[in-house]
């Protein structure tokens, strides 16, 4: 299904922007065409969903709903839903380098409300015919979105005062959308916006020679419209928070683990209904992207289980997921899927297994093969054809980090022969021809690796919240025809 082929892990948060976050416009126009002249195939992006407290875009509102922020303003001025004068008004001394979330959620609904003000007649009936299109799942999540927005002071599902919202009685429901009708077709505008832009920019990049290759995380919040709608597929308590959430064990990352806080699902309830809401998140994702990245793979061959009352994912336990027969699942209602499997952490046999009955190629992340010792699966010249291989991954350090500032210097030693060179100018380069020249089939680096940073451009940090996570951006100047060029060369010379 994959042929020799290479690309670029950005989000579209990182991207320049003169209004303080990455957006679906110019830039991300500009970004595709960088792609196109550098020779590559894809463009990886982190999950587009709406996203809650600590701006995560793993822990999202609703499994199908778009990010409100990722909406260009510029655009909406070419459509006549705001001016320009209106969208500068609104601009805050924001840094080249990262996002300001908090000044986002200050300036970006009044901004909304405006544009959502202007709609006419006509982009009201396309509007209608959208939400129709959607009924599986908008009407659901703008209601959630509005109750929780305007009525209940942001507080989680599980702790909405009327149990009768809560509980989703529908006398109790007809009366609150009544109440905030407005509210909820601001939602669903802003949904309408989000997919006319999203599918716009698609569309230029395929029409580029650039697939995206998007990723759906194995869980939802605690506090999503999915809790609130199916309880039932969930893993929780009466008032719906969670019973038992989901985590890792200590790992490389942390030493108490990473307790994630997400409900985990009641897979005995979901295969009782042939995983028919599985079938549907997955013809919705595989309606935005060409490929879909599933990430925490293990996770569907055995997942970890912590009591939701614990305060680090230390005393949890394994439990069995649904294996073979979800991926079977969702192959006989939707035929083969383009998915990537996301196996890192620890392998056991259970996840090697199940890797190998689905056919999805795996993930090799360079940066943690750096051990001298021992010949290591994560080294270029061990990659498999079937997989897809990183420099480094948004959860991780750069490649200039590791080796520089973090690896022993045994560690450090190997990688400066490995790699070629001792010059972190160079490091991200280096790493990118090893990569390249591997055997895999897909071979990608993030933007911070393209570029050659270090620790001030990491993405996330797991098992954190808050602080830098998710804030990087790239200046507009980093993104010029030399290193377009170079990366171009590079695929070239490696034949990707």
């Amino acid at each position: 299904m994959f042929k020799r082929s290479s690309g670029v892990l950005a989000h579209i948060t990182s991207l320049p922007s003169p209004h303080g976050v990455g957006a679906m416009g110019k830039t991300a126009y500009d970004f595709v065409d960088f792609l196109a002249d550098a020779h590559q195939t894809y463009w990886q992006v982190l999950p587009l969903g709406h996203t809650g407290f600590g701006d995560s875009p793993y822990q999202c509102f609703s499994a199908a709903a778009g990010n409100p922020y990722l909406i260009d303003l510029d655009l909406l001025c070419e459509d006549g839903l705001l001016t320009r004068n209106e969208v500068h008004a609104a601009d805050f001394a924001c840094s080249p380098d990262e996002v300001d979330f908090e000044q986002l959620a200050d300036t970006r609904w009044p901004l909304f409300r405006k544009a959502f003000s202007r709609v006419d007649g006509k982009m009201r009936a396309k509007i209608a015919a959208f939400a129709e299109e959607n009924a599986a799942w908008l009407p659901d999540y703008a209601l959630f979105m509005a109750l929780k927005e305007q009525k209940y002071q942001q507080m989680p599902v599980y702790m909405w005062p009327d149990k009768a919202v809560r509980d989703r009685d529908p006398v109790a429901l007809q009366r609150v959308v009544d109440e905030l009708r407005s509210e909820v077709d601001l939602r669903i505008f802003l949904q309408y916006l989000f997919f006319q832009q999203w599918n716009a920019l698609r569309a230029y990049a395929n029409q580029k020679g650039i697939r995206i290759i998007g990723d759906i995380p194995i869980y939802v919040s605690a506090d999503s419209a999915e809790v609130w709608t199916h309880p039932h597929l969930f893993k929780l308590k009466a008032d719906r928070s969670p019973k038992l959430v989901a985590g890792v064990p200590p790992d490389y990352y942390s030493a108490t683990g990473q307790l994630w806080g997400n409900p985990v699902y009641d897979w005995q309830a979901h295969r009782a209904e042939n995983y028919a809401w599985w079938i549907w998140r997955m013809k919705s994702n595989l309606a935005l992207f060409d490929v879909v990245r599933l990430d925490h793979f293990r996770g569907f061959a055995s997942y970890w289980e912590v009591k939701a009352e614990e305060e680090t994912a230390v005393n949890g336990s394994w439990r069995k997921g649904p294996g073979i027969g979800l991926f079977r699942a969702i192959e006989k209602a939707l035929g083969p899927v383009p998915l990537i499997a996301e196996d890192l952490g620890m392998q056991t046999d259970d996840v090697r297994a199940l890797l190998t009955k689905s056919g999805f190629p795996g993930m090799k992340v360079l940066i943690f093969a750096f051990t001298p010792d021992e010949d290591n699966d994560h080294l270029p010249h061990n990659y498999v054809p079937n997989s897809i291989v990183y420099t480094s991954t948004h959860d991780s350090q750069t490649v200039c980090e590791q080796v520089m500032d973090i690896c022993t210097e045994p560690e450090k030693q190997f990688a400066y022969r490995y790699l070629r060179t001792s010059h972190s100018e160079a490091m991200g380069w280096s790493a990118i021809k090893s990569v390249w020249a591997s055997p895999a089939h897909i071979a990608m680096t993030t933007l911070q690796d393209l570029l050659s940073l270090g620790a001030d451009a990491r993405m996330n940090t797991p098992a954190t919240i808050g602080g830098k996570n998710w804030r990087w951006r790239v200046r507009k100047e980093a993104l010029n025809q030399t290193v377009s060029a170079m990366l171009g060369e590079i695929t070239k010379t490696y034949m990707r």
